[in-house]
């Protein structure tokens, strides 16, 4: 009897000390070749990212003339896109220079916990930016009674509080899992699926989890943003004027395009079926809606807005003349 019970201790002290404490990543290790090359050209993207979204926050907030619910939501999604590169960013670039890829089990949690808080807040700050675009030009008359000030920080304090607890939880089910080894995680940050392949013991409620935080809080957004759209373009096609349908279509046409490359994108990473899934396929995706998306949505705003990029030349040029004068 002794010995069996010797025998159980030291398969749990075995099993204690085999436990995963830290993780190491993949990944682009399978391109040796193109580790420079990924290096300048996330690094670019990531710098024209924090730059645009940057600049497209100062130009809102010091032109009062854009002090409205849209530019309001604008500079929420600019600060998150800010935070939500930088939760990735930086470690994808140490780890495409060096040969430090590994990541502590509390920094793994700590990133997913974050890039999950963002990506959340973001699809639920997208379904605002479409409500308040569907009050605008479905209801033009009621329009600054509907989205006042009030209404505004509601939806803006709901969106990143979603992602908050969400966050949370999703970050805490992953992580009370065992993790006994394999360490190596088959991508570039810590996503929750890659992990979940490394868990040991059954993974499939967790799965489920992923399923459930998807369809909630990824396609219902987005088919509140669709609905949106669909009496917005219903609304616009039965205006009389064709500068009107013009204009209307013009204020849509940024946030619309940066919808469906944040949720196309989204959609196919995790909602596709298991079986389809591909590594590298997984983390060119991954490319793209974290760096690729980012970059892209100042440079969408500033290039098909008239008042955004009205207001930069005037900050720019105010600067000009104010450096003239010194």
């Amino acid at each position: 009897m002794s010995s069996v019970l010797k025998d159980d201790a030291c398969s749990t002290m075995a099993n204690h000390s085999s436990l995963v404490s830290e993780f190491i990543f993949d990944g682009f290790s399978g391109l040796p070749d193109l580790q420079t090359f990924l290096f300048v050209v996330v690094l670019s993207m990531y710098t024209v990212s924090l730059a645009g979204n940057t600049t497209i926050t100062a130009v809102i907030k010091l032109n009062p003339v854009l002090h409205t619910p849209m530019y309001f939501f604008l500079t929420n999604l600019s600060l998150l896109e800010i935070c939500y590169t930088t939760a990735i960013v930086p470690k994808m670039l140490v780890s495409l220079v060096s040969e430090n890829r590994k990541i502590s089990l509390w920094g793994c949690a700590t990133q997913m916990y974050f890039f999950t808080l963002f990506g959340i807040t973001e699809c639920c700050l997208l379904a605002a930016m479409a409500y308040d675009r569907y009050v605008a030009i479905c209801n033009p008359l009621r329009y600054t009674v509907i989205m006042n000030r009030g209404v505004c920080a509601q939806l803006s304090v709901a969106s990143w509080s979603v992602g908050v607890i969400v966050g949370l939880g999703q970050t805490n089910y992953v992580f009370s899992l065992t993790y006994c080894g394999p360490n190596r995680i088959k991508h570039f940050f810590c996503d929750i699926p890659p992990l979940l392949t490394l868990a040991c013991g059954d993974t499939s409620m967790n799965v489920i989890a992923v399923y459930m935080v998807a369809v909630l809080f990824i396609t219902t957004p987005f088919l509140l943003i669709l609905t949106s759209y669909i009496y917005i373009i219903t609304s616009i096609l039965k205006m009389p004027s064709a500068e009107g349908r013009r204009k209307a279509f013009s204020t849509c046409s940024s946030h619309l395009i940066v919808v469906s490359l944040f949720y196309g994108s989204g959609i196919i990473t995790y909602l596709r079926p298991k079986s389809s899934y591909s590594t590298e396929g997984d983390k060119l995706l991954a490319l793209f809606y974290t760096v690729v998306t980012s970059m892209l949505n100042p440079i969408i705003y500033s290039l098909r807005n008239k008042e955004v990029k009205e207001a930069l030349k005037r900050m720019i040029n105010g600067g000009l003349c104010s450096g003239q004068i010194k």
